[in-house]
């Protein structure tokens, strides 16, 4: 497993090696053509705007759902123009337009780049994790009976590979089901399904890819996998009836648009697909869960009205492609997987089962993993990881990650009511400068994570041959010291210059340096139940106090609050994204109104409870 390292030592890895490649529906128009006609164009000229200049921008104009919300048609049409670019200088320009106009909103408020802290049992080996959180169970060796335990959190909300949205999710994915491409304990892609000699051929305008799978490919239940199986499993992700958080990641390949992609089985080994625009990162897309393949027949058995398309991997015994098969599943206990005889790589799969203990309390899986009754924790509890830092306990992991750990606000909030896009920016803006930083990194977190200053992490390549996060004669981020758009470090200067904000917006303050009575903020904070996230909180809601903002935690179950958040159902929400791959479209594109990954509901219609 991966140890901890520099930033600068990840971000040299991640350079000389590409492991590049998460709702209401409603389009954000422009209030007239002209205004729309305005907005594509900037985005589509971006090459000539001076993106040197540190300052934000000041392009914020009103949604025409929310007078409140900022109008999301540029940064729509800026995704889809980076999404069909072949000229890498200009999409890396129009990349950094759309973080600073997603930025400008101050509805993204970044705390910290991930790293990940987990416990392991020192007679396992073989277990793995990629950059982006995704745990390798099936080539665990040195387990008692051959069975490993472990827990991730609680109950998984889907077990479908087009459903799933959360890391822990994804992981059961990795372990049950089987794409085109996966990642290696070297964070290489490589050849999954996909025969590992001859893997595909890709035209000479980079748009058409003809993958050949490997021979005699299996299904749980023996009948075999085809490449018909991925043309029915790519056109059900992107249904309406399916609704897929991640469906736009099929955005640019062709049919996409009408709803119906254009893929087409020559044989039983041969697949071929369109795209609309070359995708550097197309073998990173075949390695994730949404472009697995699942099988017709169970779904359609479990789901004949078609009325709940997840239905098919909610009970145990469903038929999957990977290295094991669901058993039994206990809600609020455990789920136990047996190896998978079919799966094409079971010879060098040495477990017999994998068990899942199912809990999201941190200090009852730690309890778990020192009583032996699991081998892996994928949290540990704050409390424990000073004492884990000084004795060097080679059980005690610290692995890098490429993510974010933020907050979100919600646009549509009632907070924000009376208040034009650009005043509610700046309260926005303003609560993110007054967030210390230092203090959740130091006193919460403890394992080095570095203070994030913006929203695309540190280390991630920019897709055009150097590193995002970098001020260059092309580009300058509008924090020149921290590289970024907020300071590092909280100080009387940040807080003043929140306090400006806030005026900006309307509010007053009183000769003790908090807000009026006249002019109160007070918002709920939503997490999960998880006593790291409740700590952070916590944390906010203490820095807020000190200019009289009132913050009320409010703690929900882990579905729940996912829901909740996705619906838009929430004034403030913790928030957390790991990349899918070593790009930052995947970074930017899951705020375009129509994701459903979208949770600040920039360009949609608030929310409206039944």
């Amino acid at each position: 497993m991966r140890q901890k390292f520099l930033s600068c030592v990840v971000a040299m890895a991640m350079t000389l090696s590409l492991l590049s490649g998460c709702s209401n529906k409603a389009s954000d128009t422009a209030t007239t053509a002209e205004t729309e006609a305005t907005a594509t164009a900037s985005s589509q000229d971006v090459s000539t705007m001076d993106t040197t200049d540190n300052s934000f921008p000041s392009t914020l104009t009103n949604s025409v759902h929310n007078s409140a919300a900022p109008d999301w048609t540029e940064y729509n049409q800026l995704i889809f123009n980076i999404k069909n670019t072949t000229d890498y200088t200009e999409r890396e320009a129009m990349m950094h337009r759309a973080e600073d106009i997603l930025m400008s909103t101050g509805a993204v408020v970044p705390i910290y780049y991930y790293n990940d802290t987990y416990l392991q049992k020192k007679s396992i080996d073989g277990i793995y994790s990629s950059l982006f959180g995704t745990k390798y169970f099936m080539y665990a060796t040195g387990c008692a009976n051959n069975t490993l335990s472990v827990s991730l959190s609680s109950d998984p909300t889907y077990l479908d590979p087009a459903l799933n949205s959360s890391v822990d999710g994804a992981c059961l994915v990795a372990n049950t089901f089987a794409g085109l491409y996966t990642y290696n304990s070297d964070g290489e892609c490589i050849p999954s399904l996909a025969d590992s000699n001859n893997p595909y051929e890709v035209s000479e305008d980079g748009l058409t890819y003809t993958f050949h799978l490997k021979d005699n490919l299996k299904w749980s239940d023996g009948t075999s996998l085809t490449a018909n199986d991925f043309v029915y499993s790519w056109n059900r992700a992107v249904s309406s009836s399916v609704n897929a958080d991640y469906a736009y990641m099929f955005s640019n390949f062709a049919g996409y648009d009408d709803g119906k992609i254009k893929a087409k089985a020559v044989d039983d080994k041969t697949l071929t697909f369109t795209l609309t625009s070359p995708c550097a990162y197309i073998l990173d897309l075949m390695a994730f869960p949404i472009f697995f393949p699942v099988n017709q027949a169970c779904v359609d058995a479990a789901d004949p009205d078609g009325v709940n398309p997840g239905a098919w991997a909610e009970s145990t015994g469903f038929v999957a492609s990977g290295a094991f098969t669901l058993k039994s599943w206990e809600p609020g206990n455990k789920m136990i997987y047996e190896k998978n005889p079919y799966f094409y790589d079971a010879e060098n799969v040495a477990i017999d089962q994998l068990v899942f203990l199912l809990s999201s309390d941190e200090n009852v899986i730690y309890s778990a993993y020192v009583n032996g009754e699991i081998d892996f924790a994928d949290s540990v509890p704050t409390d424990k990881i000073a004492g884990y830092l000084s004795s060097g306990d080679p059980e005690f992991h610290i692995a890098p990650n490429l993510g974010t750990y933020y907050f979100a606000f919600n646009v549509n909030s009632h907070l924000f009511d009376g208040k034009t896009s650009e005043q509610a920016a700046a309260m926005r803006r303003a609560i993110g400068l007054l967030v210390d930083r230092s203090y959740i990194v130091e006193n919460i977190g403890q394992t080095g994570q570095v203070i994030a200053t913006s929203f695309i992490p540190e280390g991630m390549l920019d897709g055009n041959g150097g590193v995002f996060k970098t001020s260059d004669d092309q580009y300058s981020f509008p924090d020149s010291s921290s590289t970024g758009y907020y300071p590092a470090e909280k100080t009387d200067a940040s807080v003043d210059e929140a306090k400006a904000l806030l005026e900006e917006a309307g509010y007053t303050f009183g000769s003790d340096g908090k807000l009026s009575p006249e002019t109160p903020i007070a918002f709920e904070f939503l997490t999960n139940d998880s006593q790291t996230h409740i700590l952070v909180a916590e944390a906010i809601k203490n820095d807020l106090a000190q200019v009289g903002i009132e913050v009320t935690v409010v703690k929900e179950d882990w579905n729940t609050f996912l829901q909740d958040r996705k619906d838009g159902n929430y004034d403030v929400a913790r928030e957390g994204w790991l990349a899918d791959f070593n790009d930052p479209i995947n970074m930017l594109e899951m705020f375009i109104t129509d994701s459903g990954n979208n949770d600040p509901q920039f360009g949609r219609e608030p929310y409206v409870e039944e």
